[in-house]
């Protein structure tokens, strides 16, 4: 209850809300702009437009809510005990909301040359395939946001916004010809709504939803341990960041979403 009276909390809930929106936007509309669907080119296009998008909201949006744009960063972040069940709960939910307002725009607004809204489908896979792909591409990203804003490194400068896009860009260019690149569920789902097609839609939560909590669990167990403060980690997970909220609603920026404790 403490944190839902903060401001702060809402902030980056809208936040998230608005850059999703955004990310959806402009991710699509560079999808759907090429009649050339099926070349290479475009799906170099694509890969660079996606991770571009969260590049630069991440660089603009970073200092409010982290910048989650994704449910499988927000699920990782909370494998990670980074932030508390609510707020990645609150986070998921506008996500899922920014994609569904912004793929209704794009469907609005698309030209009449295509039907097109950059459902994500399988080509040339299984479902179970699609899934393995997808958790693995997911993988790479969240181990990605985790390590570079991993606050005990001193062996890290330059953009940590502009590392996490490259790493979106690369998980396009591997997945995007067997599954559309669905690293993002929240992407898939607003389409998929819009248009009333969840064929196969579950490989889309079911792949990147792991990778995202196995990157949390192997960066936070395995490859960089983070035990000796661990029980003080797992009661953010419950009431957030100690000393971070105030009932009357602090004005102080998050700084947890995307730093590692």
């Amino acid at each position: 209850m403490r944190e839902l009276r903060s401001k702060e909390l809402w902030r980056a809930v809208l936040a998230e809300l608005l850059g999703m929106t955004l990310f959806i936007f402009l991710s699509i509309s560079a999808a759907i702009g090429n009649t050339n669907n099926t070349d290479p080119d475009q799906e170099v296009k694509v890969s660079l437009t996606f991770g571009l998008a969260i590049a630069t909201l991440a660089q603009s949006l970073g200092h409010i809510s982290g910048a989650h744009l994704n449910p499988a960063v927000t699920l990782g972040m909370l494998a990670s005990c980074q932030i508390s069940v609510v707020r990645a709960f609150l986070y998921t939910l506008a996500q899922m909301l920014g994609s569904a307002l912004a793929s209704g725009i794009v469907y609005g607004t698309r030209p009449n040359t295509t039907d097109a809204l950059g459902l994500n489908s399988l080509s040339g896979v299984s479902p179970s395939q699609g899934v393995g792909i997808e958790l693995l591409a997911t993988f790479q990203l969240v181990l990605c946001v985790i390590a570079v804003t991993d606050k005990r490194r001193r062996d890290v400068s330059g953009s940590a916004p502009l590392a996490i896009g490259l790493s979106v860009c690369l998980g396009h260019l591997a997945a995007i010809s067997y599954t559309g690149c669905g690293i993002n569920p929240a992407r898939s789902f607003g389409p998929a709504l819009i248009l009333g097609n969840f064929t196969d839609h579950w490989v889309y939560w079911v792949g990147p939803m792991s990778g995202g909590v196995a990157a949390a669990l192997v960066y936070d167990f395995l490859l960089a341990p983070k035990m000796d403060d661990f029980p003080e980690r797992m009661k953010v997970l419950v009431s957030g960041p100690v000393g971070e909220y105030e009932v009357n609603g602090a004005d102080e920026a998050a700084t947890v979403e995307m730093t590692s404790k």
